[in-house]
């Protein structure tokens, strides 16, 4: 169904190719799972087999990609728009009308399909989906996951030969991501269609490829193989493989179920010993008296015109409506120095919004809200940033500068920092992206990334984060983990909204878990995640009853 032929791909200004010797089939009914390190190119290959790359990107394309025996070389987007759809890491850029409906019926109104066709289709996909409460919800009001699968509704409507999705399940909760695989396997197992897919959260998908293709590093020749076969030998992969790769077994399994069966030894190995966990945060009066730990990535900034509190953030009774819809009731969030909390729930469960508050970007319809003494939604940005900084889901929200360097130099600026601290903060994050790099040339992940530089730059007291893992890659996160964690034991406090579950057993002292706007479980990390089926961690439903987290976990008792 999808044949690449010895394919290249040169951008513009380029000295190499993103990618290079680019030669697979993905056959008629099969899903295929396109892994890799973030910046390999994954994003290139998928492009290409809608046309996007060339015809919309520009670069030059070497080689052959056909489509149902389509050239896109000769075929344009358009031209192909029967056969392949299409969902980008940013689903954003995908719309073209105002209502989750209208979205959905829009792909189908261009192809000219007759209206009750439309109309059964429309109804089957929210169906599907789970959007029929939304049918008639404003996008723009959704939350990043609902939107999300919006953007693979709208795509599934016409009925494609062919999917290409990038990242469909990073914006999504672990039922909701867990719905929108499903839907993909009946279409692949029922309907024959062919899915060719990129995804970060190996986790949650690899078990359901029939194929996977590994792109090792920029411009190399991927490696193609039977997930077993390339979970093996390939860079980034799940925790269950992990935690194979850490207990010897052969062949390595893919799901928690095929390592549950080979576990016991390794429970009986783990018996009597206790996990460390991740280490409580330090008390407010004692978060100044750390020592320095060696190569420190910041140094700390007082704030002497605030008077020093017990907590960084007070959330009181707090509503916060969007339009006639209540996104917030009665919520009650303290946030101390050195804390770490993950905000979890379902999407649309108003963890963005709890985040939007804490900065001042949403007015509260009742209740307070206070960061370092000041009332965030009533406090002068310039004063504002210099205790809370979010980074959002969109870090295009962030970024407006032509080139990394601009970026960093307007960063230092804003902040009052030294020249070439937000720099040094990229190089960090960042290896290999050069000053003149553009931000929109940069993956999901990297973007993601240099606007959390950015927001660094400042060392807000207070940092909030929204999905920071979306579009990272298992290397990308560890880098992430370990700067979160040296902000933390320097006394900062970290709010993050995430449906990364693995990230919260890695990271969090707290979890918050919110449901319908409404705070339903505020605990512990292991307290919270351990007794619950969606957010429990891969190595916890393996290793149950006990009480696990991670592989690190794993790893540190058995040495």
């Amino acid at each position: 169904m999808i044949r690449f032929e010895d394919v290249s791909v040169t951008y513009d200004g380029a000295a190499e190719p993103t990618v290079r010797g680019v030669d697979f089939e993905v056959p008629e009914g099969e899903l295929v799972l396109l892994v890799g390190p973030s910046g390999v190119g994954k994003s290139t290959v998928l492009g290409a087999v809608s046309g996007l790359v060339p015809h919309f990107t520009g670069g030059t394309l070497r080689g052959r990609v056909t489509v149902a025996g389509r050239d896109t070389r000769t075929h344009k987007p358009r031209e192909l728009a029967d056969v392949v759809g299409t969902v980008g890491q940013d689903p954003l850029s995908h719309f073209v009308t105002d209502t989750v409906e209208d979205e959905l019926a829009y792909g189908m109104e261009s192809l000219g399909l007759a209206p009750d066709v439309m109309r059964r289709r429309v109804e089957e996909t929210l169906d599907l989906l789970g959007l029929a409460d939304l049918r008639d919800r404003p996008i723009a009001a959704l939350s990043g996951g609902q939107q999300q699968r919006v953007a693979i509704g709208s795509v599934l409507t016409p009925h494609p030969s062919v999917l290409v999705l990038d990242e469909p399940t990073s914006a999504l909760d672990p039922a909701a991501a867990e719905e929108v695989l499903a839907v993909l396997q009946r279409l692949v197992h029922d309907l024959g269609t062919t899915v060719l897919m990129a995804e970060h959260r190996l986790e949650r998908v690899v078990q359901y490829a029939d194929q996977v293709v590994l792109l090792p590093a920029p411009g190399a020749a991927p490696l193609l193989g039977t997930p077993a076969e390339v979970m093996a030998v390939s860079p980034v992969y799940p925790p269950v493989v992990d935690l194979g790769r850490l207990a010897g077994w052969s062949p390595l399994p893919l799901t928690v179920r095929d390592a549950r069966r080979r576990a016991a030894d390794l429970r009986a190995r783990l018996d009597g010993r206790e996990p460390d966990g991740t280490p409580a945060p330090p008390p407010p009066s004692s978060a100044t008296r750390r020592p320095p730990a060696p190569r420190r990535l910041f140094r700390k900034r007082s704030t002497p015109d605030t008077p020093p509190t017990p907590h960084l953030a007070n959330v009181r009774s707090l509503a916060v409506r969007r339009g006639r819809i209540p996104a917030l009731r009665h919520v009650d969030l303290a946030v101390s120095p050195g804390e770490t909390i993950a905000l979890m729930g379902r999407n649309g469960a108003g963890k963005s919004t709890l985040l939007s508050a804490l900065v001042g970007l949403v007015e509260p319809a009742a209740g307070t809200v206070r960061v370092g003494g000041a009332t965030p939604h009533r406090t002068a940005p310039p004063d504002l940033v210099r205790r809370v900084g979010l980074v959002p889901q969109e870090p295009r929200d962030l970024l407006y500068a032509d080139t990394v360097a601009a970026e960093c130099t307007a960063a230092d600026a804003g902040a009052g920092a030294a020249p070439g601290t937000c720099r040094a903060l990229v190089s960090d994050l960042l290896p290999g992206i050069t000053d003149d790099t553009h931000p929109r040339d940069l993956s999901e992940g990297q973007r993601l990334t240099l606007a959390l530089a950015v927001v660094l730059t400042a060392r807000p007291p207070l940092l909030l984060l929204d999905e920071p893992t979306r579009g990272l890659d298992y290397a990308a996160k560890a880098r992430l983990v370990a700067v979160l964690r040296e902000l933390a034991a320097d006394g900062h406090a970290i709010v993050l909204a995430t449906h990364d579950v693995e990230l919260a057993a890695e990271l969090a002292h707290r979890v918050v878990l919110l449901a319908e706007g409404e705070v339903i479980a505020d605990g512990p990390t292991a307290d919270v995640v351990v007794s619950s089926p969606s957010f429990a961690p891969q190595v916890t439903k393996i290793l149950a009853p006990q009480k696990w987290l991670t592989v690190t976990q794993v790893r540190e008792a058995l040495t």
